[in-house]
């Protein structure tokens, strides 16, 4: 198990979020999560300008075992995607902390202060294992 950055913000659906000077996060899948679907294959990206809601998969991650949905952390709308994921998906998995999936702009300043820090994730994943 790898430390959690405390830097960012995690959500019970296993993506990180990571406030950006703008005002914007950029949002990722976590180690746990990675490990979970193991080798990545593919990655589909949203579309920049799309608004999307926490309960509203807006990506999806295909490995070897699985295909997973993610999900948005907080309710905003897509600003940028990394299309490098296209190209080297398996850059999921060697730094998943890294490897961010989009930026967005959360609806609220405050929504990120909704999800959980990473004492609280650690907490939840110990809880999955």
């Amino acid at each position: 198990m790898s430390l959690l950055p405390t830097d960012r913000h995690y959500s019970a659906t296993h993506q990180w979020a990571l406030p950006l000077p703008d005002g914007s996060i950029s949002v990722g899948i976590t180690d746990f999560a990675q490990e979970q679907l193991g080798d990545v294959m593919f990655v589909q990206l949203p579309e920049p300008g799309t608004e999307v809601k926490p309960e509203d998969a807006c990506a999806l991650v295909e490995s070897v075992k699985s295909a997973s949905d993610v999900y948005p952390p907080v309710a905003g709308t897509i600003l940028t995607v990394n299309n490098a994921l296209r190209d080297e998906p398996g850059s999921v998995n060697s730094a998943p902390y890294l490897c961010w999936f989009f930026t967005m702009m959360p609806a609220s300043t405050a929504a990120c202060d909704a999800l959980l820090n990473a004492e609280q994730y650690q907490t939840l994943i110990d809880q999955e294992v």
